[in-house]
């Protein structure tokens, strides 16, 4: 069958949430002191050590910001994974993902290859177009106008693959005029160099397949840019549908690959001795990922009026909404005993061969002491399972 699965989790940066579900209080409600919104950092530093000690490989972190509400809180990765990299030993910390519209694109390529070489390369390369509006706009770039919003990320790579290959480089576009044709000391700038330019090269990019749109494919086929899946976002059909539409970009632009490989699925996962109690203590959680997922657009087919009912907590238990065990029958979350989900991995890597990366996360809301005991059990009952 190959390598070894290579397992992973993301943290994007929650507190422990009180009053949760589709009858707690609205996502809009919350607004909390800063006392508590920097406990994530504590709670990621937890988080690190169990992954180190239970054989998991990765931990991917997310970048956000302004989030007063206490969902996604972790506003420099870069910077909280080359502290994370002083606790642990052997996990690399992946970027999932620098938010590049809000970044210049020389300062973010500056920042990843002092965190490469500090870390001596256990720091991941990730970027992503960004989803919250109230983020991206806030640092003054388009995300409402979704075109020009992957014009400009687009742009941005460009430029950040010309920083990390190049020994010098230039380059002149409608966002950028990289270096100004300034005089310095005696000369005219012509060109510049990053300083420190990664040590580890070529550095291995990620970036998150969400519409699967051509464009988006091609560029990454363009680049050689490897793709984070969300489960939830394709369902067990879509991942196989995913996983050949990049194939069949990547061998276009001269990658010879096998199905599934240079890809990331990523799923929610619960572990308990059987389905029914996993789906008990999960449900809360997976309620309240949706209550704020939901309205940004993370589930499709939503309409406005199941928007408006989710908000509502009077309203919101009775509402037509997703199901957990819709979610469960469609591949999207894992729920049940280790032998139950070790299973379902498998069948994954039967039907996608190539997959080596798999990301197991706990949805957000999840109280760090869930966190911790769920990816313990996980990689003392599910891993080896898998690979043993």
């Amino acid at each position: 069958m190959g390598n070894e699965i290579k397992f992973g989790t993301l943290y994007a940066g929650h507190v422990d949430l009180e009053d949760i579900g589709f009858a707690g209080q609205p996502v809009n409600d919350r607004w909390l002191p800063n006392e508590k919104l920097i406990s994530v950092f504590s709670k990621a530093e937890a988080i690190a050590k169990t992954l180190d000690k239970v054989g998991f490989s990765n931990l991917w972190l997310a970048e956000h910001h302004f989030q007063r509400e206490g969902y996604e809180c972790i506003p420099n990765i870069l910077m909280l994974a080359v502290h994370l990299s002083h606790l642990t030993k052997k996990i690399r910390l992946g970027c999932g993902f620098n938010i590049a519209p809000m970044w210049h694109p020389l300062r973010l390529a500056e920042d990843y290859a002092t965190a490469d070489i500090l870390t001596n390369g256990r720091v991941i390369f990730g970027v992503g177009r960004g989803y919250h509006s109230r983020e991206v706009e806030g640092f003054g770039s388009p995300q409402q106008d979704q075109k020009a919003n992957r014009e400009l990320f687009e742009d941005q790579i460009e430029i950040i693959l010309k920083a990390f290959n190049e020994e010098s480089f230039s380059h002149h576009s409608e966002f950028y005029d990289i270096p100004p044709q300034v005089p310095y000391r005696d000369y005219i700038l012509e060109d510049l160099t990053l300083v420190p330019r990664p040590f580890n090269r070529p550095v291995e990019v990620w970036q998150p397949i969400v519409s699967g749109s051509s464009r988006a494919l091609e560029f990454m086929g363009k680049h050689g840019i490897r793709g984070l899946v969300p489960a939830a976002g394709a369902g067990d059909k879509g991942l196989n549908q995913v996983a050949e539409l990049y194939l069949t970009t990547m061998l276009k632009f001269g990658h010879e690959l096998e199905l599934g490989q240079n890809l990331l699925v990523s799923y929610n996962f619960h572990i308990a001795d059987n389905e029914y109690e996993a789906k008990q203590e999960v449900r809360k959680y997976f309620e309240e990922s949706m209550k704020l997922l939901a309205p940004l657009g993370f589930y499709r087919g939503f309409s406005d009026f199941q928007i408006q009912q989710l908000s509502d907590p009077t309203k919101a238990p009775l509402a037509d909404l997703p199901s957990l065990e819709q979610s469960i029958e469609n591949g999207t979350w894992l729920c049940g005993s280790a032998d139950l989900i070790a299973e379902k991995i498998l069948t994954l890597r039967k039907k996608i061969p190539g997959i080596v990366n798999i990301n197991v996360s706990n949805s957000i809301g999840t109280s760090e002491s869930v966190i911790t005991e769920q990816l313990q059990r996980f990689g003392e009952e599910v891993i080896p399972l898998v690979n043993g």
